[in-house]
């Protein structure tokens, strides 16, 4: 292990220099929309990506900084889905936030600026192999989402989703902080692989150590969305502007999926007894809260952010079957379906904002399902690229969405859990019904705007390759699955 190693950290280190660039070339810019910054920031994105992807076929952990920070197979793949979301999101962003003075005048280029922020902060959640260097980066993600919720200063209803995301937001990074604390107390360590040596050697104070645990599973509840720390979902979705929503619903489920990898699997893998437990309730509770509340939604936002709570008690399914063999011999990766299953979230869910932006125009927010009525006559593509994206959230096959619950029903089977698998699929059947329901808006109903959609090309291009590519990978999800199976497999081996 080099310890003086900055290769491991080369995307995180171009990234920071990229953004104070980025600053003082905004600073000068004239151009009202920002165009300049908007280029520089998909740019930075698209060397991150090309320098990250360069150290994806080795296939090493790499620790540095003390060990503080790992570049390992399973960090690679997060980041390089977090670089696409992000970039996807500034992109479906870019006419939705002009037209909503969110870029350009007193606020200049801060959308972008705060938004490669919080792309700084999740990619060292991502890497992160220390207590602090995970709520480093935690809160630099955390503090930069607070302020682009609340972008829109004049905007009362942004103002009020801004509070409610602080104040609670607060509670759970000091839940987290203080459970880490008290792990930290019972094992005298913050290096994640040293407090699993410590737990493991079983001369540490257990009550302790099972408390900080509570404290912290809460945290990453909170930070996930899931029930009964969900709370401020649904009011934030619904408040934030609809761009800044989908920064808050796209990337950071990668990176808090990432920390709750290191905490639980890497660095608590003795106490998973008791986590997992833990995770069954969350994740039971919150495919029933999330599936049933969504279904009386008419607002799309509100309806979607309960359809996220739904979705991460999945994830959550895939965490707490781990890694088992079953009866036949073979091997089921149930981190790796928790990971294959978040990155196909994501990327659904971009597609579903970026067509509730391209809906939305200056002066109108499409918020409301009656929105979407005859979409299919204004637009039979777009209306075709929403039913491949709705088919893959509720897991209709052939869309990729299918395969991921799937994979991790199957996790879940293996560790002989039928009732478990059996709830998750009577919920699924229900949240399909909400879903389902926007299909039939579209195709079926009369529509209340009678005008054509208007887009630019790099939004038309992105959303129909975002709508390709959930088909794509649910005819074919092989090499995605097997990819996502390897890292995972690869990293707790390290």
């Amino acid at each position: 292990m080099n310890n003086l190693n900055l290769i491991p950290a080369l995307p995180e280190i171009f990234l920071a220099i990229a953004i104070a660039v980025i600053l003082l070339v905004d600073l000068f810019t004239k151009d009202v929309k920002r165009n300049i910054t908007y280029v520089l920031a998909i740019v930075a994105m698209g060397v991150c990506g090309v320098i990250t992807f360069s150290g994806l076929n080795n296939g090493a952990t790499v620790y540095t900084f003390n060990n503080m920070f790992v570049a390992d197979p399973m960090s690679n793949i997060l980041k390089l889905f977090s670089y696409l979301a992000v970039a996807l999101t500034l992109i479906y962003s870019r006419q939705y936030a002009s037209d909503r003075d969110m870029i350009g005048g007193y606020k200049g280029g801060e959308f972008y600026i705060l938004s490669l922020f919080s792309l700084l902060g999740q990619m060292v959640m991502i890497s992160a192999n220390n207590f602090l260097i995970i709520y480093l980066g935690l809160e630099m993600m955390s503090l930069s989402l607070y302020a682009l919720v609340a972008i829109r200063r004049d905007h009362a209803v942004s103002t009020e989703a801004a509070m409610k995301y602080f104040v609670l937001g607060a509670l759970a990074s000091g839940f987290l902080l203080y459970g880490i604390s008290m792990l930290y107390g019972a094992t005298g360590s913050l290096d994640l692989t040293e407090v699993a040596k410590a737990i493991a050697s079983g001369v540490v104070n257990k009550p302790v150590l099972v408390l900080g645990l509570v404290f912290v599973v809460a945290g990453l509840a909170f930070k996930l969305g899931v029930v009964p720390f969900h709370m401020w979902v649904p009011d934030v979705y619904q408040g934030s502007p609809t761009a800044v929503t989908l920064l808050l619903g796209g990337a950071p489920k990668l990176a808090t999926l990432a920390i709750t990898i290191r905490l639980l699997v890497e660095a608590l893998p003795a106490l998973a007894v008791d986590w997992q437990q833990m995770l069954t309730i969350l994740a039971v509770l919150s495919m029933a809260i999330g599936n049933i509340t969504a279904i009386m939604q008419t607002n799309i936002k509100r309806m979607l952010a309960y359809s996220t709570i739904s979705q991460m008690g999945f994830v959550l399914l895939g965490l707490l079957s781990g890694v088992v063999t079953a009866a036949d011999g073979s091997v089921t990766n149930g981190y790796g379906a928790a990971m294959f299953y978040s990155i196909t979230y994501v990327l659904t869910t971009l597609g579903v904002f970026g067509i509730i932006m391209l809906l939305s125009r200056a002066g109108f927010e499409a918020e409301n399902i009656d929105d979407f009525k005859g979409l299919n006559q204004r637009s039979p593509w777009f209306a075709l690229v929403m039913l491949l994206f709705m088919f893959s959230l509720a897991g209709v096959p052939p869309v990729v969405g299918f395969y991921a619950k799937l994979s991790v029903l199957q996790g879940v089977l293996a560790t002989g859990q039928i009732w478990l698998a059996i709830v998750a699929v009577l919920f699924s059947l229900i949240g399909a019904y909400y879903y389902l329901r926007i299909v039939k808006v579209m195709y079926f109903d009369e529509p209340v705007d009678q005008s054509k959609l208007v887009t630019t090309p790099d939004v038309s291009v992105a959303l129909s390759a975002n709508g390709v590519a959930v088909l794509v990978l649910g005819l074919m999800p092989g090499p995605l699955m097997t990819a996502c199976a390897a890292a995972i497999a690869r990293t707790l081996a390290a």
